[in-house]
């Protein structure tokens, strides 16, 4: 049996800090999709075609790492990819109590998918989507965190 992750989140946009739980996941899975969820709640920065583009870019070299949109529970969306596994990664000790508590919930939904906490490297503590966001929208730099192809796309819109 193929050992399936799901790593959901926003990507909104992708960054170092997730490429890091990413790489580190690898080895832990025969299969890894990328889960770019939509949240009826939240307006993202970035189009969804975008930031599936920038995944699917950063590993077209790694045929186990695939890339999706997905609305609804993430336990549905394990499911219909086959996955018994969730990837989440955690910064501080107060992500791992929001996470937990939905991993919980999770297995109450479907007692068949675990969640995998992966600590990222304290280098990328401090690196979250929202906060990069908020720099981008304010004028600041933040190539630093981003993946190169990210980098790139946005020094240079199309």
């Amino acid at each position: 049996m193929q050992r399936i992750a799901l790593f959901p989140g926003t990507f909104d946009p992708i960054t170092v800090g997730h490429l890091d739980i990413i790489n580190r996941a690898l080895p832990l899975f025969d299969k890894l999709v990328i889960g770019i969820g939509r949240n009826i709640n939240k307006t993202p920065m970035f189009a969804d075609e975008q930031r599936i583009s920038w995944i699917q870019e950063i590993y077209k070299d790694t045929p186990k790492v695939s890339a999706m949109l997905y609305e609804g529970l993430t336990v549905d969306c394990c499911r219909k990819v086959g996955a018994n596994f969730i990837v989440r990664g955690i910064r501080y000790v107060n992500d791992f109590e929001y996470e937990k508590a939905i991993a919980d919930m999770n297995r109450s939904l479907d007692n068949n998918i675990e969640t995998i906490f992966l600590t990222c490297l304290p280098q990328y503590t401090s690196i979250a989507s929202t906060l990069v966001r908020d720099v981008l929208r304010n004028g600041g730099d933040v190539m630093r965190f981003l993946p190169e192809v990210v980098a790139r796309s946005l020094q240079n819109p199309r």
